[in-house]
């Protein structure tokens, strides 16, 4: 029997798709009952990386970006608000709503790993940008974030000013890329395998089985 299964989530946290995904695959974590035998770290993806400080309007960066128009991109949000009613998270899309640069979140996010609170600061960033109006670009929402989940703000702020914090962000980003990580989510279990996308809960039940040497 393997003792422990190693989940790496790779994810943006302007992504709607990596909170559906990781949302899915909590459920099939308590569905088998391994709570105590996966580690879960997240991992830096820029979606825009050459995104401006400003932002851009999000109906504007869908039509930009994917091709969007204004039905498609009315339409996705509202399945989008319902797909995160299925798994309990709530999308409140408004008028005006930004996508924004996600680098220092992912310092951020780095900086609190090593304080065992990763997950909850990648969860309440996610709350911050789709549940509740938040610029997470700003870095007065960042502090307030970090502390939230019981981070040291003075402490997680210097960071995003520190090159050696950014560069190992790039350097992390660059690692994923190189092996092929290309979209996300994407979920590599043990580094031996993956899968991209926010699959339903029986599909990661099948994953964590292998990988854990027991019946799904």
């Amino acid at each position: 029997m393997v003792d422990k299964v190693k989940i790496d989530i790779i994810s943006d946290v302007v992504c709607p798709w990596c909170i559906i995904g990781y949302k899915n695959l909590q459920q099939a974590i308590a569905e088998l009952d391994v709570a105590d035998r996966v580690e879960i770290q997240w991992q830096p993806f820029e979606l825009n990386p050459d995104m401006p400080p400003e932002g851009e309007e999000l109906r504007a960066h869908s039509a930009r970006k994917y091709g969007s128009t204004p039905q498609s991109s009315a339409q996705f949000r509202i399945d989008m608000t319902n797909r995160g009613k299925e798994v309990g998270f709530s999308f409140d899309y408004f008028d005006n709503m930004k996508i924004v640069n996600t680098r220092e979140n992912h310092i951020l996010l780095e900086y609190a790993k090593e304080y065992g609170l990763q997950t909850e600061l990648k969860l309440r960033l996610f709350s911050a940008f789709f549940s509740e109006h938040k610029d997470v670009s700003d870095r007065d929402v960042l502090r307030r974030e970090a502390a939230a989940v019981g981070l040291n703000a003075d402490e997680a702020m210097a960071t995003l000013d520190s090159d050696d914090a950014i560069q190992a962000v790039i350097e992390h980003e660059k690692f994923w890329q190189g092996i092929g990580v290309t979209s996300v989510p994407t979920f590599v279990f043990n580094q031996s395998s993956g899968i991209a996308g926010a699959h339903p809960v029986e599909t990661f039940k099948s994953f964590l089985a292998k990988e854990l040497n027991i019946s799904n």
